[in-house]
């Protein structure tokens, strides 16, 4: 559950297997550049003088062997984005900046970027030149202009179906029940909750631990103490979502909670206002600053 919205203006508009080994430099075919470096690792690129040529432009600098990403897959991806515009070239955004990599939802992205990973595997590094036309259209995010063409290096490292848990069995903490099964539910009871911050693991992975930094995907369902239905919860679509642990960018009960976690776990936690919106609560979700709040979450995978 996320804290605050993260810093990331080309990612949020985004929204709308095993790695290859050595190295994938050489020529771009027909978009005219070079593209340097090891999958995984930042890229080196070289632009040639002038534009791009019209039309979206793909190409498949590596090719892996694992899972083909497929409609509602969310693919773990290390990228870079610039606006290629035969001059500067500006960078935009980068995951490397960050880093971790970044969840890509796919048949929500942009257009060209959507057409450009559909079908991919994972462990393949892909390039797209994106016109405006098949990006961002007239209404570009800030510091992006409404006829500059984008240009992607985009490494995918990891691939998440739709529908996809950890499974295992159900059990309870402080009166708090979870269902077992692939689609765990909570039974919040009634009356006061506890004052002190709780987490149990029902089901342990045999994955390697979390650790703070990461991006962990997850499922999960979360309700507040005292009413009845969730507020937040990713399976009834289906689609995970990834987030980042250990560095407040989600709520401190989540970091908590996931932190040190093996993958292929599932959690319950029960987490009080300190541990979770605090003062400010969480309009959006209609979180009042003195709830308490339940999740049961899936660690699915960690990057």
């Amino acid at each position: 559950m996320r804290r605050r919205t993260a810093v990331l203006p080309l990612l949020a508009a985004l929204l709308a297997g095993l790695p290859a080994g050595g190295c994938t430099g050489g020529a771009a075919g027909a978009l005219d550049l070079k593209v340097g470096g090891a999958f995984g690792a930042r890229p080196a690129i070289v632009f040639p003088g002038g534009k791009p040529a019209a039309g979206l432009q793909v190409d498949e600098l590596a090719t892996g062997k694992g899972r083909r990403l497929a409609a509602d897959d969310v693919a773990i991806v290390q990228y870079t984005a610039h606006v290629w515009d035969g001059g500067e070239n500006r960078l935009v955004d980068s995951s490397f900046n960050r880093g971790t990599p970044a969840a890509f939802p796919v048949g929500e992205l942009l257009p060209g970027l959507d057409r450009a990973l559909r079908g991919r595997t994972v462990g393949s590094r892909v390039i797209a030149a994106i016109p405006p036309g098949d990006g961002f259209g007239a209404n570009p995010p800030h510091g992006i202009g409404a006829g500059e063409e984008l240009f992607y290096v985009v490494d995918i490292i990891g691939a998440h179906a739709k529908g996809v848990t950890v499974g295992g069995r159900g059990g309870s903490l402080a009166g708090v029940r979870v269902s077992g099964g692939a689609r765990p539910r909570l039974a919040v009871p009634a009356g006061t909750p506890p004052a002190r911050f709780e987490a149990k693991v029902l089901a342990r992975g045999d994955g390697r631990r979390t650790q703070a930094g990461q991006l962990v995907v997850t499922q999960y369902e979360g309700a507040v103490w005292g009413r009845r239905g969730m507020f937040d919860a990713t399976w009834p679509a289906g689609r995970p979502k990834a987030f980042r642990i250990g560095d407040g960018s989600v709520i401190k009960g989540w970091d908590r909670a996931l932190v040190g976690v093996p993958v292929g776990s599932r959690v319950v936690m029960i987490v009080p206002p300190a541990y979770g919106y605090g003062a400010a609560g969480n309009t959006a979700f209609g979180i009042r600053p003195a709830d308490t709040l339940v999740f049961v979450v899936d660690v699915i995978a960690a990057y």
